[in-house]
């Protein structure tokens, strides 16, 4: 598949189809935007938003969560505002998220089924990561979505006139409902 994506953008870059979305590194609506990996999303997030290519920093991950204060997701919006000229951030999570029903037993294994040694597993909670926190999921989107603004408004890195608001979008409709923090 990797093989026949690179074969299109060969022809794309020959063609000049690129030209439509030329813009700067810099958002022109000054917002970034967390938000979950799920493929519904990919096109239906920018559409019932009214983004186009350069309006916003988009971010995603799976759950479109902010799991710590020091992970990349933070550091990529702590890049969107002191780099890029960042001023609002809106969390998004979304309806039937696959994220919210992670199993940490379950995803170790699978990672055994699938030829990860119990040795790397138990090196890495060795290491101190705790599975059960790292790979499981969360209770309701409202809940996690909650989570992560309140993580980013009071880290104590991210400028207090920075506006950060928490929105579900429906995985199907694209409706945007804000969540009351």
């Amino acid at each position: 598949m990797i093989d026949e994506i690179l074969k299109f953008n060969r022809k794309f870059v020959e063609e000049e189809r690129y030209a439509p979305y030329l813009t700067t590194k810099y958002p022109d609506k000054k917002i970034a935007i967390v938000s979950c990996m799920d493929t519904r999303l990919t096109e239906l997030l920018m559409a019932a938003l009214g983004l186009k290519n350069g309006d916003v920093k988009l971010i995603k991950n799976a759950g479109g969560l902010i799991c710590s204060p020091f992970d990349s997701t933070v550091r990529s919006l702590l890049v969107g505002v002191y780099e890029l000229g960042v001023e609002e951030i809106m969390l998004i999570g979304h309806t039937d998220c696959g994220a919210q029903h992670l199993d940490a037993d379950e995803m170790i294994e699978m990672m055994l089924a699938k030829g990860i040694s119990q040795d790397h597993i138990d090196m890495m909670k060795y290491c101190g990561i705790d599975f059960h926190s790292w790979l499981s999921g969360f209770e309701s989107p409202e809940k996690a979505v909650r989570s992560s603004v309140e993580l980013v408004r009071h880290h104590p890195l991210m400028p207090d006139y920075i506006k950060v608001r928490g929105f579900i979008i429906n995985s199907q409709t694209g409706e945007l409902v804000e969540v009351q923090v």
